[in-house]
């Protein structure tokens, strides 16, 4: 595939190579890329082949075309995998955290798509090179339970489960703070935030959003919480959370590695420093996932064990 621009050079006051030119006027293409499509005879000034030292003049008309990379697409990797359950058409595996669930800029090799398309070489295609067999994903450093579809079939009956919110899905979570309540609800719209545009924020106009919690168990200054999503939308817990002051234990991004209830004495300090040494990350783990089965139409319901890391945060709450 190849990109064509047509470029009217306006009066310019001083004349300049037009591969440099052509590097600051056309996104994204480099100069290397540039010069390899006027080596091959891809850019015409006034209908004409030039070389890379012409020096482009105003009112030049430039034709370019420029060849367009293949899109990327997963590749096979023989990476372990924690399967829970497997048959013709989905396979139900345990994410560890650390792990991006598929590939994506920045994250092409080492996600959990690769491993799985080694794992059983067919995947749904889903409409995206990069998310085969992907119906719903996990944040990198979230653990827990995803169930990835092996045809199209199975992809578009998850997926309609999911856009019609009948998929069970509860999450185990450490936040700041005691709660009055042994239950509550979180109804907040959730959008991209207005001064980081890498994270998500509770924001007028955003998508609705709505997360249940219960209490499963207080400590001193953290909770342990039960969660279970309404709806899907991008860091979802993470943002409601924060939201209502009870950030998620251990959250680099929306204020779980600071202290966020409670004195701040040098007793707490080193009490809370030492819990962010076994909890590296958020303590969000998806314990548990419903749904339908697409083919036999069963209810499928999994429960997946904690990862040693919120264990050993457990216990030392606990202790």
């Amino acid at each position: 595939m190849r990109d064509s621009y047509h470029i009217l050079v306006p009066h310019i006051a001083e004349r300049q190579r037009i591969d440099s030119y052509l590097t600051t006027h056309i996104a994204n293409a480099t100069r290397t890329k540039v010069q390899r499509a006027i080596e091959e005879g891809l850019v015409l000034v006034n209908g004409k082949k030039v070389k890379s030292n012409y020096r482009v003049a105003s009112g030049d008309e430039i034709a370019v075309t420029l060849p367009k990379p293949p899109a990327p697409e997963a590749k096979p990797e023989d990476i372990p995998v924690d399967i829970l359950y497997e048959d013709g058409d989905l396979i139900v595996v345990n994410k560890p955290a650390g792990m991006v669930t598929h590939p994506a800029y920045g994250n092409y090799t080492g996600t959990l798509a690769n491993a799985l398309l080694y794992h059983c070489r067919s995947l749904s295609e889903g409409g995206d090179p990069l998310r085969p067999g992907i119906v719903h994903r996990l944040d990198k450093e979230t653990s827990g339970l995803l169930v990835v579809a092996k045809n199209d079939f199975a992809h578009s009956f998850l997926a309609d489960q999911f856009a019609r919110r009948t998929i069970d899905r509860r999450y185990w979570a450490v936040v700041w703070g005691p709660f009055g309540a042994q239950k509550g609800e979180i109804e907040a719209e959730i959008g991209r935030s207005k001064s980081d545009r890498k994270k998500m924020a509770v924001v007028e106009g955003g998508k609705p959003a709505a997360t249940e919690y219960s209490v499963i168990e207080p400590f001193e200054f953290l909770t342990l919480l039960e969660l279970h999503l309404r709806t899907g939308r991008t860091h979802q817990i993470r943002v409601h959370l924060s939201y209502i002051h009870h950030p998620v234990f251990g959250d680099p991004s929306y204020g779980g590695r600071r202290i966020a209830w409670g004195s701040t004495e040098a007793r707490r300090k080193s009490q809370v420093q030492s819990l962010l040494i076994i909890m590296k990350r958020q303590a969000l783990h998806a314990k548990t996932l419903g749904f339908i089965h697409p083919t036999t139409k069963q209810f499928l319901h999994f429960d997946s064990p904690l990862p040693s890391d919120f264990e050993d945060l457990l216990a030392a709450l606990r202790g």
